[in-house]
């Protein structure tokens, strides 16, 4: 069915694109508590390496950095396949199940390594290694 303005949504295809956006929302909300989580553990083990003058801290600070870097990648790629589902299911594509939740249609090779390191998230964990940097200049 179309309009003059172009293709009109049945209400369940109206309904899926809610689901898919509620789904996209939570992976950007995970992302974000994941970099408020990763800030608070390094700010504090930094803060602790420099008041304490202990290189050995303030290089344990290294392992929550990266693991959280890592799992913020994951969720910046998982919020990218499912806009993208989102995407396919908005336009009128018989190929798209109702309801499906199936991202692999969109995925792609090293796709979550691009999501590792795109700009947000290598400037936001390359700072946090570059306070890393200045801690142990202090420390040492």
């Amino acid at each position: 069915m179309t309009t003059g303005d172009g293709p009109v949504l049945d209400e369940g295809r109206v309904k899926h694109l809610e689901l898919i956006q509620l789904t996209v929302a939570r992976m950007g909300n995970n992302s974000f508590v994941i970099k408020g989580w990763s800030l608070t553990l390094t700010g504090a083990l930094l803060a602790f390496a420099v008041g304490n003058d202990d290189a050995s801290v303030a290089l344990v600070s290294i392992v929550p950095i990266v693991a959280f870097w890592f799992l913020d990648g994951h969720f910046v790629y998982q919020e990218r396949l499912f806009r993208r589902l989102y995407d396919r299911v908005r336009r009128p594509d018989p190929a798209v199940e109702p309801f499906t939740m199936d991202v692999a249609p969109g995925r792609e090779r090293r796709g979550r390594l691009k999501a590792t390191v795109s700009p947000t998230p290598a400037c936001f964990y390359g700072g946090l290694l570059v306070a890393l940097a200045l801690a142990l200049l202090l420390v040492g």
